[in-house]
């Protein structure tokens, strides 16, 4: 027996189970999320993710992505590095019900002088969602920060319109599931890595 070769053999081994489990997933309502992401030069780890839920409805699945883990709200939004949060739709919903559920959002978690400083985004963004008849089950939207560039919206891995500059901006959008009035407590607790949440809302 060549113990060099078998010795080698075992090495290659070791390194693919090693890449293997460090090339994880999370499992939520059947989606799998990747544990971690590669974003703007920088590796972002799952923080958090759970369902959005309307009545009994499951909507969609998201995920907070970030460099380190954070478990409050104030703590993200002091986050200055890239970011992702990742949607995966659980069932087909109209472009006017989705924006107006993340303009909903918005407006309850943002406070007057920030609207009125980033009245001409909002609007931009409000109209994004006229480009899109539907969105349907299994579509994967993904809203970028991505320092130097601003927020990256991307549908199914094709970028929707121009970056909005501002990191303001990305807050008001992360408060549609962190601010004061979630659309989904749950969700909320979730995506800051409550651990008893999570374990919920993994179904």
């Amino acid at each position: 027996m060549n113990w060099n070769l078998s010795k080698r053999c075992l090495a290659v081994l070791a390194m693919a189970a090693s890449l293997t489990a460090q090339a994880g997933t999370v499992e939520v309502a059947g989606v799998k999320l990747d544990d971690t992401i590669h974003l703007a030069n920088a590796d972002l780890k799952l923080n958090g993710a759970g369902i959005r839920y309307k009545a009994i409805f499951k909507v969609y699945v998201a995920g907070l992505y970030l460099k380190d883990k954070k478990t409050t709200v104030p703590e993200v939004l002091a986050t200055t590095g890239p970011r992702r949060v990742t949607i995966v739709m659980l069932r087909d919903v109209s472009n006017e019900e989705f924006g107006r559920g993340f303009m909903s959002g918005i407006q309850q978690n943002t406070e007057k002088s920030e609207k009125a400083k980033l009245t001409s985004q909002f609007l931009r963004f409000g109209e994004l969602f006229a480009s899109v008849p539907e969105l349907k089950k299994g579509d994967i939207m993904t809203n970028d920060w991505i320092p130097g560039v601003g927020t990256v919206v991307a549908l199914n891995g094709k970028k929707m319109g121009e970056p909005y500059p501002d990191i303001a901006f990305n807050n008001a959008l992360l408060r549609i599931w962190l601010g004061d009035k979630p659309v989904d407590h749950g969700l909320k607790k979730a995506m800051l890595a409550d651990t008893d949440d999570n374990r919920s809302n993994y179904r």
